[in-house]
């Protein structure tokens, strides 16, 4: 198998990874639990790359994907520009404590 469950459903997995997603490459960084993250930053960095394509093709299938018009904007406009010269690694995980609740390892993703 390709990638983690994470425990829901497909759908779910799939509308939670869109959402953080989007909310990455709008904020520049969040915070989730460590499995959660190791998915969103191959998303991520699939999204950056797509960015820096800069096709209509690109920019279509970023906006099927992303949930708002001026995050793929700013995906293809600074974000594009200020990766333009490096060739993956658009991300960084830095491990947090762990949550209270259930222990659960939290990790911050940054754009590097």
């Amino acid at each position: 198998m390709g990638y983690r469950r994470l425990g829901i459903k497909s759908a779910h997995r799939r509308a939670l990874l869109r959402n953080a997603t989007t909310s990455l490459i709008k904020n520049g960084q969040i915070d989730t639990t460590e499995p959660r993250a190791k998915e969103i930053v191959s998303v991520a960095e699939k999204m950056i790359t797509l960015g820096k394509k800069g096709d209509l093709a690109a920019r279509r299938s970023a906006m099927a994907y992303l949930t708002e018009e001026d995050v793929v904007s700013k995906l293809f406009g600074e974000i594009a520009e200020k990766y333009a010269d490096r060739q993956g690694g658009y991300t960084r995980m830095i491990r947090l404590e762990k949550r209270r609740g259930d222990a659960a390892q939290m990790t911050r993703i940054q754009l590097v």
